[in-house]
């Protein structure tokens, strides 16, 4: 499995990278003092971050730490004055329109309107692309026909999206999102509720998209050991903060998962990146 940044964008549709391209060492995120208030609580305080053009990062944290809200943020859903750049170019700086043709986001548990095929919920990522009242034009469509051939949807293209396996709406959902030509992909929890042979087969599919066409990874994950396999560099939040950042093996260390998460593990080298290993804690005498 490579670790190493991966080439220009190629083969999927897209649309470029039009606020800096990563060109001169540009990252395609960067995070700097991002504060968060949900309700009048303080979800996120003071975060920094940044991702290079083909990197993949992995947040990770306890529940509550404010690993989705980054996402959110991140992704322009929620306000974050003065804080984000994608690319080079100021977050509130992108029309609405622009930004979907640079980020796309798959969420952990999308809105599916009922009854909907495959087809037209991945036609749905090339709305940016499509004039107000228009149609979808012929290169939208074969757009579309491009992404689920190469995630092997194309048999699965008039089936209903609730007929569909877990792992195979998850490949769905990623199409929707590569049909947007985006180059940056926030992904927040995106094994969420699959079973382990089905999480494997969508995060081999990300990093294969990843290396192959220069895509850029920011995600979110509760499992450790997948996490620390596949994310080149790793982030931990816990209460809204940033308490540790680096390679896996920097990261995912007995100290800080007891620290931050409570837990007692073990953690071991593996192949790809350590592999954490719950244990049960010693009992009180």
């Amino acid at each position: 499995m490579s670790r190493e940044p991966a080439g220009p964008s190629a083969g999927l549709p897209s649309a470029g990278l039009p606020f800096g391209g990563g060109d001169g060492g540009v990252p395609a995120v960067e995070v700097r003092g991002l504060h968060v208030d949900l309700g009048g609580t303080p979800i996120l305080t003071g975060v920094d971050l940044t991702v290079a053009v083909g990197e993949w990062v992995t947040v990770i944290g306890p529940n509550g730490a404010g690993k989705s809200t980054l996402l959110r943020a991140v992704g322009g859903l929620l306000p974050a004055p003065g804080a984000i750049t994608l690319f080079g170019t100021a977050s509130t700086a992108l029309r609405r329109r622009d930004r979907a043709r640079v980020v796309a986001t798959v969420a952990q548990s999308p809105v599916v309107p009922p009854g909907m095929s495959v087809l037209d919920y991945v036609l749905l990522g090339r709305t940016p692309y499509i004039p107000t009242l228009g149609r979808e034009s012929t290169a939208d469509l074969d757009a579309v026909h491009e992404v689920l051939g190469r995630l092997d949807l194309t048999g699965f293209h008039r089936r209903e999206l609730a007929t569909l396996s877990g792992g195979e709406r998850q490949r769905v959902f990623l199409a929707r999102a590569l049909a947007q030509g985006a180059t940056l992909l926030l992904l927040d929890e995106p094994t969420s509720a699959l079973d382990i042979g089905h999480q494997q087969e969508v995060l081999e599919l990300v990093d294969q998209l990843r290396r192959e066409h220069g895509l850029t990874v920011l995600a979110t994950m509760h499992d450790l050991s997948l996490a620390g396999e596949y994310a080149d560099r790793m982030v931990m939040l816990a209460a809204g903060k940033v308490v540790a950042a680096g390679t896996p093996s920097e990261v995912l260390t007995e100290h800080l998962l007891a620290t931050h998460y409570r837990a007692s593990v073990r953690v071991v080298p593996g192949t790809h990146g350590p592999l954490v290993v719950p244990v049960r804690p010693r009992a009180h005498l």
